[in-house]
């Protein structure tokens, strides 16, 4: 995959997105370069950016740092951290639209509650919505409603009849799942 990024020197290019949780543990991430071959790679890369970024103020707005030769994007919000990782050479801007891409088309999913326990319970619409946003490290989309939009239909109930689907399918669907989930820990 490594030859996939130099011949593409006009098309921007992300290497990896990650979402971290307050402790630097995996929620979601996906990697889309040979820079980190092995899982230990990836966790040692993800443990010592997350050490590095911890202390910023990336709460309301994306910061930008360099770290082992790349251009990171990152922001933070409630238990989550978003990374997106470029190469040295990559548009900051670019990569800073797929962040924010990824962020307010996971906020319109997930109905702006964006914190862990959310996430891991929707864990399947974040991996559609990533996979929606960057494909083998290119860029495919960035605008959070044609994003969301994206993954509310992959995610609908095929075996509903259509006249009853509709973009918040998936949604309505997890929203149950969580109400059946607290009303279960409530009666133990």
């Amino acid at each position: 995959m490594s030859g996939f990024f130099s011949s593409r020197d006009s098309c921007p290019a992300v290497k990896n997105i990650l979402i971290l949780d307050s402790e630097g543990k995996r929620v979601a991430v996906k990697y889309y370069s040979d820079e980190w071959p092995t899982n230990s790679a990836k966790l040692a890369f993800e443990k010592s950016l997350f050490a590095k970024t911890l202390k910023s103020n990336a709460r309301t707005e994306a910061e930008i740092t360099m770290f082992d030769s790349n251009i990171v994007i990152y922001k933070s919000v409630q238990d989550l951290h978003f990374f997106i990782t470029g190469g040295d050479d990559e548009n900051e801007l670019v990569l800073a639209g797929v962040l924010q891409g990824l962020f307010d088309a996971i906020a319109l999913l997930l109905r702006n509650t964006i914190d862990k326990r959310e996430a891991l319970e929707n864990l399947d619409i974040i991996f559609l919505c990533i996979d929606e946003l960057v494909d083998q490290g290119m860029i495919l989309e960035t605008d959070a409603n044609i994003l969301a939009g994206k993954v509310a239909i992959q995610n609908m109930d095929v075996s509903a009849p259509l006249s009853e689907q509709t973009d918040n399918t998936g949604h309505d669907t997890a929203t149950q799942h969580k109400h059946e989930l607290n009303t279960t820990q409530k009666n133990n």
